[in-house]
């Protein structure tokens, strides 16, 4: 899922009126983000990568049936080769390759996490949050104990998520100031490239308290997506389930690297 310039001609009489109109009129006030939206973000990135959690991940095909699973310990205050820990596989005990894959993905993450630190985010590959254009959310729905936002999604330096084509909401609860949802949903068919036909896709992140003390974490995340390659169907869908939570201190504090609390919503 990856994707002007409007010139305007006026006359020199209606120049210089403009001219005129920009200086007798104060500046347009800069857009901001809601202070409801604002304050779930802030609780967002003050406690990013502070749990760790046993996440159950399942993956299944078009006709609901489990094609995967797995059953992963994550725990970010370890070095990063040993911060995922893989408990079950399928239903069996890891084996030698299952520890060598999540050894590695935490290496990676930890090459990912200090290069960003120091180069910035990856221009090619941003979240769903990181493209949330949050300056121009509008309520869409609310009632007396949450606020849901419709967030448009940024078209600079978005290769995956053309706007046009997809809804982002974030449920926000009013008492606590911290996210219930967020969600992302195709608006209709697109096509990418020639032969690939994206019918239906969408996801969804869950909030729930894990600790009285905190915010609420991301608790469950889900995506389904149905596409064909030259009329041939095919889908996937996805659910991860993080449980036993246990507050840590990250190991890339003592590297003063930080993740941006948007880089982690994501489908």
């Amino acid at each position: 899922m990856h994707r002007s310039i409007l010139l305007l001609a006026f006359r020199s009489i209606l120049l210089a009126g403009t001219a005129w109109a920009e200086v007798a009129s104060p500046p347009a006030a800069a857009p901001k983000v809601p202070p409801l939206l604002a304050a779930a973000l802030e609780k967002l990135a003050q406690h990013t990568d502070r749990w760790a959690y046993t996440q159950t991940t399942i993956e299944k095909d078009t006709n609901g049936k489990t094609k995967h699973e797995t059953v992963v310990r994550f725990d970010p205050s370890l070095p990063y080769a040993q911060q995922y820990r893989p408990l079950k596989v399928d239903g069996q005990e890891p084996g030698p390759s299952d520890l060598t894959k999540l050894r590695r993905q935490g290496e990676k993450r930890g090459a990912r996490l200090e290069r960003e630190e120091r180069d910035g985010p990856d221009p090619k590959r941003k979240t769903v949050g990181e493209l949330m254009d949050l300056e121009r959310a509008t309520v869409a729905e609310e009632n007396a104990g949450s606020v849901t936002f419709a967030v448009p999604l940024k078209q600079e330096g978005n290769n995956r998520f053309p706007p046009e084509k997809f809804l982002v909401t974030a449920r926000v609860n009013k008492e606590r100031g911290a996210f219930e949802n967020v969600a992302v949903k195709l608006r209709e068919p697109m096509r990418e490239k020639i032969v690939l036909k994206i019918k239906s896709g969408e996801g969804s992140v869950e909030f729930s308290s894990v600790d009285p003390k905190h915010p609420p974490q991301m608790t469950v995340i889900r995506g389904a997506a149905s596409a064909s390659i030259l009329f041939v169907p095919f889908g996937r869908a996805y659910e991860l389930k993080r449980e036993d939570f246990k507050r840590v201190k990250p190991y890339g504090d003592r590297f003063e690297v930080k993740i941006g609390p948007l880089k982690a919503l994501d489908f």
